[in-house]
């Protein structure tokens, strides 16, 4: 085989992996940001605003709304804090707050698939979220496809 090739498909792998882990650690983090907004939701929120707090790992993060689409934390973007997001739309017109805010209504879970800015790459990218609600809380954690 090519070794350009085996060098391409290694790095396809690789990359496999890197999103199977980011979607793993998302899911793990809303779990623990969930479990930590029931025991006290002004703590939890404190730390997930964080930049540097145990509910960042890289490209995953945790960040919360209230049930009405206000953003309550966001430790990579503090200046949407306080605001009401729910008419913004992703880069491509798709009101994926709306779809978050109302799926953890009606389950208590979603994942909800929309394009936004990767704050590492500066580049808008197909992002995953989950989200689970607590309390009044929408708990969410996204990963990059």
């Amino acid at each position: 085989m090519n070794r350009s090739i085996a060098a391409a498909m290694v790095l396809l792998a690789l990359a496999n992996v890197a999103v199977a882990d980011d979607k793993e650690d998302a899911g793990r983090m809303v779990g623990e940001a969930v479990a930590a907004v029931n025991k006290d939701k002004a703590a939890a929120l404190a730390e997930i605003g964080k930049p540097d707090g145990r509910f960042v790992m890289g490209e995953v993060y945790v960040f919360a709304y209230d049930l009405e689409g206000t953003m309550l934390a966001h430790p990579v973007n503090p200046k949407l804090v306080g605001k009401n997001l729910l008419g913004v739309p992703d880069a491509e017109g798709r009101l994926f707050r709306k779809e978050i805010i109302e799926g953890v209504k009606a389950s208590g879970v979603v994942r909800v698939a929309y394009k936004y800015k990767n704050p590492k790459s500066g580049v808008i990218e197909d992002k995953i979220s989950l989200c689970k609600k607590a309390a009044d809380v929408a708990v969410c954690a996204g990963y990059y496809k």
